[in-house]
């Protein structure tokens, strides 16, 4: 079974000030990728065409039920289970997503970063008068976000802007993969709804079925009837 369009969440704009993407540094609206990045982004988009898929990790951390496609950090919306619940208590602020229930625990203190790698990164948060400021660094190299690496150095703000609306925005600076840092700026509108379950895992049959499609492939290949 596939997702047809009674689950996904489209909408029906993307921010009420008409702008037609969520990216507003540069003011093109483009990321600013270096070319080298966009060649080997180019030969890795074919193989995942091709359907190589030798080992499960080739498969990425949304297809292994890992984190949602939508969780980061940073965060952005996707086709569907976008909801966030932010919760503060003195010293920490947590950050719960709906797309499979990842849950970040920012310490508010000026405590230094983890040396560990971790998929979510090493946060430290702190007040800039009304603005939640989150610093991350120390990414793994499993992470990948719109072609961010393990050296990427991400800046986020929560900024309350009215009753119903908590203004994101997350700037990406990485010399890696992007010629300059680059910034996105999302509305995050409150809703009187519960966070649902999103029953994912990697049991439930996709993976083994991606994985027996690749074995299958390789075979095809080999008597030459691909």
């Amino acid at each position: 079974l596939s997702y047809n369009e009674f689950w996904y969440e489209r909408g029906i704009e993307l921010t009420s000030d008409k702008r037609t993407s969520l990216v507003v540094d540069p003011p093109n609206g483009r990321i600013p990728y270096t070319e080298d990045f966009n060649r080997a982004n180019g030969i890795r988009r074919l193989n995942l065409r091709n359907g190589f898929a030798d080992h499960y990790t080739d498969r990425s951390l949304g297809d292994r039920c890992l984190m949602g496609s939508n969780s980061g950090p940073p965060m952005r919306p996707g086709s569907y289970n976008n909801n966030v619940l932010i919760m503060q208590v003195p010293g920490y602020v947590t950050i719960v997503n709906e797309h499979i229930h990842n849950t970040r625990i920012i310490a508010v203190s000026d405590q230094p970063h983890s040396d560990i790698r971790q998929w979510v990164g090493s946060s430290r948060g702190h007040f800039d008068g009304e603005t939640l400021v989150v610093e991350t660094k120390n990414f793994s190299r499993a992470t990948n976000f719109s072609g961010s690496s393990k050296d990427t150095h991400l800046v986020e703000r929560f900024t309350r802007v009215d009753d119903d609306t908590v203004m994101y925005e997350f700037t990406i600076d990485d010399p890696n993969n992007y010629t300059r840092p680059w910034t996105v700026a999302i509305p995050f509108r409150r809703t009187d709804g519960p966070l649902f379950e999103y029953a994912c895992h990697e049991g439930n049959y996709g993976l083994t079925g991606i994985m027996a499609g690749a074995r299958r492939l390789n075979t095809q290949a080999v008597e030459g009837t691909r």
